[in-house]
């Protein structure tokens, strides 16, 4: 069975300060920063160990870093008094440096290791909405039919299908963009047959060995079917993190994302601790199933609720039946058409709750940002409508 640290492709501190902050002479060279409860004192050459660890993406050594800073029980102030005003050297605030950590995940081969980077820093505060919806009572019916789903969504259950090459509004583009322009050259005398035949030749190849991702790569120069690429990463990456998953990292480069063997043109890697254990002990309990389908459907869901239909999933639904044969007992087509469409309207309504949320990721996402940068502007768009 696949492990539980999937690969979804998509075609799967606040620190209040009792007075003022005072500036005191401070020798240049340390830096005090302050958590709610306790003060770490660490010199920037040290603070240097943690930077070069995160540029090289070395998760164990930079949590080590982290978990070796020595705090001590009360504040001191810059004198070296008890006092809660703090002096913080510029740009290297404790709560500011933690946030990195995330960013040394994508390289880590121990899943478990990635488990206590989050940990550690919701121990922290600083992802209070972590695994907010992991416990969430699911209700409505279990039996989805195509009827409910649109009553629920306004959707018909063909809108929240994913659609095959060829069939998409942004593949029929490139289809009539290509018919255009062999229809110019042929206008012009121009004969392209030799050189069709080594195009076609070409991206046979790259749909066979590659997996599209040459295609895929061209494509995602177009603005408007990059965009749809992150909004469905983003479903994927805030569902997951909702639901207490930690994210390895989001892939949007198809090639990179064929050399982590990932299926498809980008992809959001997160797992999923209980599953791994059940899974471990030869069992899979629906409660851990439910939420593995619905992190893996948030893609399409989330197409769906900003687009008005899914063209991206394909690949997410691939893993999901390669899951569902695998079940012990297996489920029939119907058994599997209904936890589809379940799992479709659960990350829907989900994600329309948190549309804020979802907004800031795609929008970190399209900035180019790192996945510490866009996990905070997650906490940061739902704090501010809490």
């Amino acid at each position: 069975m696949p492990s539980p640290c999937a690969s979804l492709s998509s075609t799967n501190l606040r620190f209040a300060f009792s007075k003022p902050l005072k500036i005191s002479p401070f020798p240049r060279n340390i830096s005090i920063c302050r958590n709610p409860s306790r003060l770490c004192v660490k010199s920037l050459k040290e603070w240097r160990e943690y930077e070069d660890a995160v540029r090289d993406k070395d998760l164990s050594r930079a949590l080590r870093f982290l978990k070796s800073v020595e705090l001590s029980s009360s504040p001191v102030d810059a004198m070296g008094s008890s006092s809660s005003s703090v002096l913080y050297s510029p740009g290297w605030s404790r709560p500011e440096r933690d946030w990195e950590v995330l960013d040394t995940c994508l390289n880590a081969d121990d899943m478990r290791l990635v488990g206590s980077a989050y940990a550690f820093l919701q121990d922290r505060g600083l992802l209070p909405n972590f695994g907010k919806c992991k416990n969430i009572v699911l209700e409505g019916p279990r039996d989805v039919t195509p009827s409910l789903l649109r009553e629920s969504t306004g959707l018909e259950a063909a809108k929240l299908a994913p659609k095959k090459w060829g069939l998409t509004g942004t593949s029929r583009i490139v289809l009539i963009a290509c018919l255009g322009g062999i229809s110019f050259l042929l206008s012009q005398g121009i004969d392209i047959r030799p050189n069709l035949a080594a195009i076609l030749g070409l991206a046979a190849l790259d749909a066979i060995f590659l997996g599209g991702s040459c295609l895929a790569q061209i494509s995602s120069f177009w603005p408007p079917y990059k965009r749809r690429i992150l909004v469905h990463e983003a479903g994927h990456l805030l569902t997951a993190y909702l639901m207490g998953c930690p994210i390895r990292g989001v892939i949007l480069d198809p090639f990179v994302a064929m050399q982590m063997g990932i299926q498809g043109q980008a992809g959001t890697q997160f797992w999923d601790e209980k599953m791994e254990n059940e899974l471990a002990e030869g069992r899979l309990s629906s409660t851990a199933f439910d939420r593995y389908c619905m992190i893996l459907f948030a893609g399409i869901a989330s197409e769906a609720l900003v687009y008005g239909e899914a063209e991206g999933g394909e690949n997410d639904e691939n893993l999901f039946r390669s899951i569902s044969v695998l079940l012990q007992p297996p489920l029939t087509v119907s058994q599997m058409s209904n936890q589809a469409r379940w799992s479709v309207l659960q990350s829907y309504n989900l994600l329309k709750w948190h549309k804020k949320a979802h907004r800031a990721a795609v929008k970190a996402l399209e900035s180019g940002h790192s996945l510490s940068v866009v996990i905070r502007r997650i906490e940061e768009a739902m704090s501010s409508v809490s």
